[in-house]
């Protein structure tokens, strides 16, 4: 997973609350298992009309927001079924970042597991970074995760709260794998010793 540490980026403003999952990647898009390819559906219902062809009026349609690595949103950010898709359709597009008041629980938790930075901030913070964002180019955004803070393009910076360990885990790249790799010396140990100490029984790692 990629580390996240500090992003300077385009911000896409998305001033709409309840943004479902079923909106962020439709269900017909969850035949795959790979975390590649669905950047081009992220937000299908939105972004194409009935006939494929580009919404217009949808910002991520729009320069210079076909480059956006944050998304700026209202409440309840992610609802709806559980589908880890989401995260991914989001990060195969760009997004690294989403800036919310609140969020979904388990859209919340696969964020994090994905590398992506799901940021809580009041509703009236977020109408600021909209506007912001709304400039465009110009307008860009800087997240600092070591530091916990959102700078704004006139140099101000809000603070945002980030549980320790998922801090921890996004700024060194460790997704549940990588968590558990960081343990694999001792994993190691503990086979060699269990095969010495009880020959009959099955080994329980891969050949």
């Amino acid at each position: 997973m990629q580390a996240f540490t500090t992003l300077t980026a385009i911000a896409a403003p998305m001033p709409m609350q309840n943004v479902d999952t079923d909106k962020i990647i439709p269900a017909r898009f969850l035949k795959t298992i790979k975390r590649s390819g669905l950047g081009v559906h992220l937000f299908d219902p939105l972004r194409y009309n009935k006939d494929g062809s580009e919404n217009p009026d949808f910002i991520l349609n729009q320069e210079p927001y076909r480059k956006a690595q944050i998304l700026i949103a209202h409440e309840n950010f992610g609802c709806g079924s559980s589908r880890e898709h989401a995260p991914w359709a989001l990060l195969d597009f760009g997004i690294r970042c989403v800036i919310a008041p609140d969020f979904a629980d388990i859209f919340h938790n696969n964020s994090f597991k994905n590398g992506i930075l799901p940021i809580r901030l009041p509703r009236t913070v977020c109408d600021q970074l909209i506007e912001d964002a709304r400039q465009g180019d110009n307008a860009r955004l800087t997240v600092d995760l070591e530091r916990q803070v959102v700078v704004r393009p006139n140099g101000e910076e809000i603070r945002f709260e980030i549980d320790s360990f998922r801090k921890h885990l996004l700024l060194n790249g460790l997704d549940d794998i990588g968590q558990t790799l960081q343990h694999e010396a001792g994993i190691d140990r503990y086979e060699t010793n269990r095969r010495q100490d009880q020959p009959w029984m099955p080994a329980t790692t891969a050949a």
